[in-house]
């Protein structure tokens, strides 16, 4: 059974227009973050494969440095990686990003995004995050998904994905 279950949730990509799946997980502070938190907000939940490395930490500045126009907008950002509570700390200290990142340590959000799975660099295959972002609306459902990210534009392409740059 537990076979047939793994099955359909790769056969059952999420696609634009589904509810997100709920979630809950410790951020960097150890505190609890639900998808109901964001209830009547838009999200931006993007998912990286490793703190501190040189596509993720492009990728997280793109947010950082849109932290102002993301806030004035009323749109929340919110970082997964399956990266743990201290290593979160730390990426968050040396970058100065101000949003929270989820340490999803059991790898139960990045599979239920479907952004889970086997990887190859050098020849060497591996399994590891995708890096893909949801944007999510106030009723929880999915509105854009990125599959292909730039991660250095990332924050300009999720601004217009949404409306607004």
């Amino acid at each position: 059974m537990r076979r047939d279950a793994k099955y359909i949730r790769i056969v059952m990509m999420l696609k634009e227009g589904d509810k997100a799946p709920n979630f809950s997980s410790k951020d960097q502070d150890g505190k609890t973050v639900k998808l109901s938190d964001f209830k009547g907000k838009r999200l931006a939940l993007y998912f990286y494969p490793k703190d501190d490395t040189p596509g993720c930490t492009k990728e997280a500045c793109s947010f950082r440095d849109a932290d102002a126009v993301f806030n004035s907008k009323g749109i929340k950002v919110l970082g997964v990686s399956s990266d743990d509570e201290i290593s979160h700390q730390n990426f968050i200290s040396k970058f100065q990003l101000p949003f929270d990142l989820l340490a999803d340590t059991d790898k139960k959000i990045v599979n239920d995004y479907g952004v889970w799975g086997e990887k190859s660099m050098y020849g060497r295959k591996y399994m590891g995050t995708f890096r893909k972002t949801f944007l999510i609306d106030e009723q929880a459902k999915i509105v854009k998904i990125f599959d292909k990210v730039d991660v250095s534009k990332h924050a300009d392409e999720v601004l217009a994905a949404f409306g607004e740059k």
